[in-house]
């Protein structure tokens, strides 16, 4: 298999919710509207993140993506009012743990 490209999934309850929530996360709307339902956030030109419109298995999403400067982005994230607990300390790393509306995990790393 020659994988060129790795999406996350999210599924939420309610869609425009959780466009304002991702879209204030990324700091950008979303890059694609591929069908309806469905909204995605081109990172690199090989990995994304998809928002899916799914009510009955909202909240059980997640995905871990690496920052190159977690403190700032920590801050910019309190700035814009995403609610969080703070940057913690792994066994090998940093890490900023966030929740969207619907409770998906975003895991921000260092």
């Amino acid at each position: 298999m020659d994988t060129i490209r790795l999406m996350t999934n999210h599924r939420v309850a309610d869609l425009a919710r959780a466009e304002a929530w991702y879209t204030t996360l990324f700091g950008r709307a979303p890059d694609t509207r591929p069908m309806d339902g469905l909204l995605e956030w081109h990172l690199t030109d090989t990995t994304g993140v998809q928002v899916w419109l799914e009510p009955d298995a909202a909240g059980a999403s997640g995905c871990t993506l690496a920052v190159a400067d977690l403190d700032g982005v920590a801050d910019a994230l309190t700035a814009a009012g995403i609610d969080h607990e703070g940057v913690e300390e792994a066994t090998s790393l940093r890490i900023l743990r966030l929740g969207d509306p619907d409770g998906n995990r975003v895991v921000l790393t260092d």
